[in-house]
Protein backbone atom coordinates (compact mmCIF):
# COMPACT_ATOMS: atom_id res chain seq x y z
CA UNK A 1 0.00 0.00 0.00
CA UNK A 2 2.88 2.43 0.45
CA UNK A 3 4.30 2.68 -2.57
CA UNK A 4 1.00 3.08 -4.11
CA UNK A 5 0.43 6.09 -1.64
CA UNK A 6 3.62 7.64 -2.04
CA UNK A 7 2.99 7.54 -5.63
CA UNK A 8 -0.43 9.22 -5.53
CA UNK A 9 0.15 12.15 -2.92
CA UNK A 10 3.90 13.35 -4.18
CA UNK A 11 1.91 13.74 -7.70
CA UNK A 12 1.42 17.53 -8.11
CA UNK A 13 -0.67 17.02 -10.96
CA UNK A 14 -3.00 15.27 -8.36
CA UNK A 15 -2.53 17.53 -5.41
CA UNK A 16 -0.78 20.78 -4.66
CA UNK A 17 0.23 20.83 -1.53
CA UNK A 18 2.11 23.35 0.35
CA UNK A 19 5.75 23.76 0.10
CA UNK A 20 6.19 23.77 -3.90
CA UNK A 21 7.83 20.12 -5.14
CA UNK A 22 10.17 19.69 -2.52
CA UNK A 23 7.31 20.50 0.12
CA UNK A 24 5.06 17.99 -1.88
CA UNK A 25 7.88 15.30 -1.87
CA UNK A 26 8.32 15.57 1.99
CA UNK A 27 4.69 16.04 3.14
CA UNK A 28 3.37 13.03 0.42
CA UNK A 29 4.92 10.43 2.01
CA UNK A 30 4.23 11.89 5.57
CA UNK A 31 0.63 10.99 4.71
CA UNK A 32 1.19 8.29 2.22
CA UNK A 33 3.03 6.59 5.79
CA UNK A 34 0.04 7.58 7.48
CA UNK A 35 -2.52 6.58 6.17
CA UNK A 36 -0.98 2.76 5.16
CA UNK A 37 -2.47 0.94 8.35
CA UNK A 38 -6.02 2.63 7.40
CA UNK A 39 -5.96 1.62 3.97
CA UNK A 40 -4.58 -1.51 4.26
CA UNK A 41 -7.37 -2.51 7.09
CA UNK A 42 -10.17 -0.92 4.23
CA UNK A 43 -8.75 -3.43 2.16
CA UNK A 44 -8.88 -5.80 4.06
CA UNK A 45 -12.84 -5.39 4.69
CA UNK A 46 -13.31 -6.24 1.22
CA UNK A 47 -11.13 -9.34 0.71
CA UNK A 48 -7.72 -8.01 1.08
CA UNK A 49 -7.08 -6.40 -2.21
CA UNK A 50 -8.92 -4.68 -5.36
CA UNK A 51 -10.61 -6.61 -8.07
CA UNK A 52 -9.90 -3.45 -10.53
CA UNK A 53 -6.79 -5.37 -12.43
CA UNK A 54 -9.44 -8.45 -13.00
CA UNK A 55 -12.64 -6.07 -13.94
CA UNK A 56 -10.41 -3.67 -16.20
CA UNK A 57 -9.09 -7.06 -17.86
CA UNK A 58 -12.37 -8.39 -18.31
CA UNK A 59 -13.16 -5.13 -19.80
CA UNK A 60 -10.33 -4.84 -22.71
CA UNK A 61 -11.06 -8.24 -23.16
CA UNK A 62 -14.40 -8.16 -23.77
CA UNK A 63 -13.98 -4.85 -26.30
CA UNK A 64 -11.04 -6.51 -28.16
CA UNK A 65 -13.59 -10.02 -28.69
CA UNK A 66 -16.32 -7.26 -29.97
CA UNK A 67 -13.89 -5.77 -32.33
CA UNK A 68 -12.44 -9.03 -33.36
CA UNK A 69 -15.64 -9.99 -34.35
CA UNK A 70 -16.00 -7.40 -36.75
CA UNK A 71 -12.95 -8.49 -38.40
CA UNK A 72 -9.85 -5.79 -36.76
CA UNK A 73 -6.73 -6.94 -35.67
CA UNK A 74 -6.71 -5.46 -32.23
CA UNK A 75 -4.82 -6.54 -28.60
CA UNK A 76 -5.00 -4.92 -25.91
CA UNK A 77 -3.05 -3.38 -22.50
CA UNK A 78 -3.53 -2.05 -19.27
CA UNK A 79 -1.57 1.06 -18.13
CA UNK A 80 -2.31 1.59 -14.19
CA UNK A 81 -1.41 5.72 -13.40
CA UNK A 82 0.07 4.63 -10.01
CA UNK A 83 0.24 0.88 -9.51
CA UNK A 84 0.90 -2.26 -11.74
CA UNK A 85 0.85 -2.67 -14.61
CA UNK A 86 2.13 0.39 -15.11
CA UNK A 87 2.47 2.46 -18.69
CA UNK A 88 5.78 1.17 -19.12
CA UNK A 89 4.58 -2.41 -19.19
CA UNK A 90 1.48 -1.66 -21.28
CA UNK A 91 3.62 -0.20 -24.04
CA UNK A 92 6.28 -3.42 -23.55
CA UNK A 93 3.58 -5.56 -23.97
CA UNK A 94 2.10 -3.62 -27.01
CA UNK A 95 5.04 -3.52 -28.42
CA UNK A 96 5.65 -7.31 -28.23
CA UNK A 97 2.85 -8.15 -29.68
CA UNK A 98 4.08 -5.74 -32.79
CA UNK A 99 1.00 -3.56 -33.06
CA UNK A 100 1.18 -1.16 -35.68
CA UNK A 101 -0.29 1.99 -33.71
CA UNK A 102 -1.91 2.59 -30.95
CA UNK A 103 -5.07 3.78 -28.91
CA UNK A 104 -5.36 4.86 -25.60
CA UNK A 105 -8.82 4.85 -24.05
CA UNK A 106 -9.40 6.05 -20.40
CA UNK A 107 -11.78 4.17 -18.46
CA UNK A 108 -12.38 8.00 -16.49
CA UNK A 109 -15.58 8.91 -18.52
CA UNK A 110 -14.99 12.35 -17.27
CA UNK A 111 -12.30 14.26 -18.64
CA UNK A 112 -10.30 16.01 -15.48
CA UNK A 113 -6.92 17.21 -15.57
CA UNK A 114 -6.13 14.83 -12.50
CA UNK A 115 -7.40 11.80 -14.29
CA UNK A 116 -7.09 11.71 -17.93
CA UNK A 117 -4.79 14.36 -18.13
CA UNK A 118 -2.36 13.09 -15.82
CA UNK A 119 -2.26 9.63 -17.57
CA UNK A 120 -2.07 11.04 -21.01
CA UNK A 121 0.82 12.77 -19.92
CA UNK A 122 2.30 10.07 -18.46
CA UNK A 123 1.99 7.62 -21.38
CA UNK A 124 3.01 11.11 -23.67
CA UNK A 125 6.41 10.79 -20.69
CA UNK A 126 7.10 6.96 -21.21
CA UNK A 127 6.72 6.98 -24.86
CA UNK A 128 9.59 9.60 -25.26
CA UNK A 129 11.40 7.64 -23.39
CA UNK A 130 11.28 4.20 -24.45
CA UNK A 131 11.95 5.79 -28.37
CA UNK A 132 7.94 4.69 -29.31
CA UNK A 133 6.91 6.08 -32.63
CA UNK A 134 3.69 4.39 -33.06
CA UNK A 135 1.21 6.46 -34.52
CA UNK A 136 -1.30 7.52 -31.35
CA UNK A 137 -4.45 8.13 -31.07
CA UNK A 138 -6.77 8.88 -27.81
CA UNK A 139 -9.98 8.69 -26.39
CA UNK A 140 -10.13 11.19 -23.60
CA UNK A 141 -13.56 11.76 -22.77
CA UNK A 142 -17.27 9.51 -23.50
CA UNK A 143 -19.58 11.22 -20.57
CA UNK A 144 -22.35 11.47 -22.64
CA UNK A 145 -21.57 8.72 -25.00
CA UNK A 146 -25.40 7.12 -25.19
CA UNK A 147 -24.29 2.95 -24.70
CA UNK A 148 -22.90 4.57 -21.32
CA UNK A 149 -25.46 6.49 -20.37
CA UNK A 150 -27.74 3.14 -21.48
CA UNK A 151 -25.51 0.90 -19.51
CA UNK A 152 -25.89 2.41 -16.18
CA UNK A 153 -29.62 3.31 -16.69
CA UNK A 154 -29.96 -0.39 -17.32
CA UNK A 155 -28.03 -0.91 -13.78
CA UNK A 156 -30.12 1.61 -12.29
CA UNK A 157 -33.27 -0.18 -13.10
CA UNK A 158 -32.18 -3.23 -12.14
CA UNK A 159 -32.15 -1.79 -8.66
CA UNK A 160 -34.97 0.26 -8.83
CA UNK A 161 -36.86 -3.31 -9.28
CA UNK A 162 -35.75 -4.20 -5.82
CA UNK A 163 -37.66 -1.18 -3.92
CA UNK A 164 -40.99 -1.32 -2.78
CA UNK A 165 -43.50 0.25 -6.28
CA UNK A 166 -45.07 2.05 -3.35
CA UNK A 167 -41.81 3.16 -1.75
CA UNK A 168 -39.24 4.25 -4.47
CA UNK A 169 -35.96 5.47 -3.27
CA UNK A 170 -34.34 8.71 -3.41
CA UNK A 171 -31.20 8.28 -5.76
CA UNK A 172 -27.85 9.54 -3.97
CA UNK A 173 -25.77 10.21 -7.68
CA UNK A 174 -22.35 9.84 -6.35
CA UNK A 175 -18.88 10.73 -8.14
CA UNK A 176 -15.40 11.25 -6.76
CA UNK A 177 -14.43 13.95 -5.55
CA UNK A 178 -11.66 16.38 -7.39
CA UNK A 179 -9.45 19.55 -4.98
CA UNK A 180 -11.40 22.50 -5.66
CA UNK A 181 -7.99 24.01 -7.61
CA UNK A 182 -8.62 22.14 -10.34
CA UNK A 183 -12.14 23.42 -10.82
CA UNK A 184 -11.19 27.02 -10.52
CA UNK A 185 -8.09 26.53 -13.34
CA UNK A 186 -11.48 25.34 -15.37
CA UNK A 187 -11.43 21.66 -15.41
CA UNK A 188 -14.78 20.64 -16.99
CA UNK A 189 -14.95 17.44 -14.55
CA UNK A 190 -18.24 18.79 -12.85
CA UNK A 191 -19.95 19.64 -15.93
CA UNK A 192 -19.06 16.19 -17.53
CA UNK A 193 -20.65 14.91 -14.54
CA UNK A 194 -23.80 17.01 -14.57
CA UNK A 195 -24.68 15.86 -17.46
CA UNK A 196 -23.72 12.22 -17.28
CA UNK A 197 -25.90 12.62 -14.52
CA UNK A 198 -29.03 14.26 -16.22
CA UNK A 199 -28.73 11.20 -18.96
CA UNK A 200 -29.23 8.87 -16.77
CA UNK A 201 -31.97 10.56 -14.59
CA UNK A 202 -34.03 11.02 -18.25
CA UNK A 203 -33.75 7.31 -18.93
CA UNK A 204 -35.25 6.16 -15.40
CA UNK A 205 -38.64 6.82 -13.72
CA UNK A 206 -38.86 9.92 -12.04
CA UNK A 207 -37.58 10.00 -8.62
CA UNK A 208 -36.25 12.07 -6.38
CA UNK A 209 -32.21 12.45 -6.31
CA UNK A 210 -29.71 14.12 -5.05
CA UNK A 211 -25.70 14.55 -5.89
CA UNK A 212 -22.58 14.05 -3.75
CA UNK A 213 -18.78 13.69 -4.33
CA UNK A 214 -17.43 11.26 -2.36
CA UNK A 215 -13.34 10.21 -1.39
CA UNK A 216 -11.82 13.56 0.18
CA UNK A 217 -8.04 12.72 0.62
CA UNK A 218 -5.43 15.58 1.80
CA UNK A 219 -5.16 18.42 3.78
CA UNK A 220 -6.24 20.42 0.28
CA UNK A 221 -9.89 21.99 -0.34
CA UNK A 222 -12.16 19.69 -2.55
CA UNK A 223 -15.37 20.20 -4.58
CA UNK A 224 -18.67 19.65 -2.69
CA UNK A 225 -21.32 18.26 -1.16
CA UNK A 226 -19.50 15.42 -0.09
CA UNK A 227 -21.62 12.60 0.04
CA UNK A 228 -21.45 11.86 3.79
CA UNK A 229 -22.67 15.38 3.98
CA UNK A 230 -25.92 14.52 1.42
CA UNK A 231 -26.14 11.04 3.80
CA UNK A 232 -26.75 13.97 6.89
CA UNK A 233 -28.72 16.17 4.77
CA UNK A 234 -31.21 12.78 3.42
CA UNK A 235 -31.58 11.57 6.85
CA UNK A 236 -32.63 15.22 8.57
CA UNK A 237 -35.26 15.15 5.78
CA UNK A 238 -36.93 12.14 7.26
CA UNK A 239 -35.83 10.10 4.01
CA UNK A 240 -35.83 5.81 4.69
CA UNK A 241 -34.63 4.84 0.90
CA UNK A 242 -31.56 5.67 -0.75
CA UNK A 243 -30.13 4.45 -4.00
CA UNK A 244 -26.18 5.28 -4.75
CA UNK A 245 -25.46 5.54 -8.02
CA UNK A 246 -21.82 5.72 -8.43
CA UNK A 247 -21.46 7.18 -11.85
CA UNK A 248 -17.40 8.12 -12.10
CA UNK A 249 -16.38 4.58 -11.76
CA UNK A 250 -16.65 1.98 -13.97
CA UNK A 251 -15.68 -1.15 -11.95
CA UNK A 252 -15.74 -2.34 -8.29
CA UNK A 253 -12.98 -1.33 -6.20
CA UNK A 254 -12.37 0.33 -2.83
CA UNK A 255 -14.10 3.71 -3.48
CA UNK A 256 -17.29 1.19 -4.24
CA UNK A 257 -16.66 -2.44 -2.18
CA UNK A 258 -15.76 -0.29 1.20
CA UNK A 259 -16.73 3.62 0.93
CA UNK A 260 -20.00 3.07 -0.09
CA UNK A 261 -20.70 -0.33 0.38
CA UNK A 262 -19.45 -0.29 4.55
CA UNK A 263 -18.59 3.40 5.26
CA UNK A 264 -21.32 4.94 4.02
CA UNK A 265 -24.02 2.63 4.12
CA UNK A 266 -23.38 2.01 8.18
CA UNK A 267 -23.67 6.13 8.45
CA UNK A 268 -26.45 5.91 6.92
CA UNK A 269 -28.18 3.27 8.91
CA UNK A 270 -26.74 5.26 12.51
CA UNK A 271 -28.95 8.09 11.00
CA UNK A 272 -31.86 6.30 10.28
CA UNK A 273 -31.99 5.70 6.53
CA UNK A 274 -33.02 2.04 7.23
CA UNK A 275 -33.00 0.81 3.04
CA UNK A 276 -29.63 2.03 1.81
CA UNK A 277 -28.58 0.67 -1.52
CA UNK A 278 -26.07 0.45 -4.32
CA UNK A 279 -26.63 0.47 -8.07
CA UNK A 280 -24.40 -2.50 -9.22
CA UNK A 281 -21.07 -1.50 -11.13
CA UNK A 282 -20.68 -1.68 -14.77
CA UNK A 283 -17.76 -4.26 -14.38
CA UNK A 284 -18.19 -6.67 -17.37
CA UNK A 285 -21.68 -5.61 -17.72
CA UNK A 286 -22.17 -6.54 -21.54
CA UNK A 287 -24.34 -3.21 -22.76
CA UNK A 288 -21.34 -1.18 -21.08
CA UNK A 289 -18.71 -3.62 -22.97
CA UNK A 290 -20.65 -2.90 -26.29
CA UNK A 291 -20.63 0.53 -25.68
CA UNK A 292 -16.81 0.57 -25.59
CA UNK A 293 -16.45 -1.10 -28.24
CA UNK A 294 -19.22 1.10 -30.06
CA UNK A 295 -16.47 3.98 -28.83
CA UNK A 296 -13.26 2.30 -30.18
CA UNK A 297 -14.48 1.29 -33.51
CA UNK A 298 -14.63 4.29 -35.29
CA UNK A 299 -11.07 5.08 -34.35
CA UNK A 300 -9.44 1.86 -36.22
CA UNK A 301 -10.73 2.86 -39.77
Amino acid sequence: MRPFLTRLFTDREIIHLPGGAIGQAFIGRMIAWKRTREVQENYAKIGGGSPIVRWTTLQGRGIVERLRERGHDVEFAIAMRYWNPSTEEALAELERAGVGRLLALTLYPHYSMATTGSSAGELSRVMKRRGVKLPLDRIDVWYDHPGYLDALALRAKEALARFAPDSPPTILVSAHGLPKHFIEAGDPYCEHIRITMEGVLARLPKVPHALGYQSRVGPVEWIGPSTDEVIRSLARDGIKDVLVLPISFVSDHIETLYEIDILYADQARALGITNFRRVESLNDFPPFLDALAGLVEPKLT
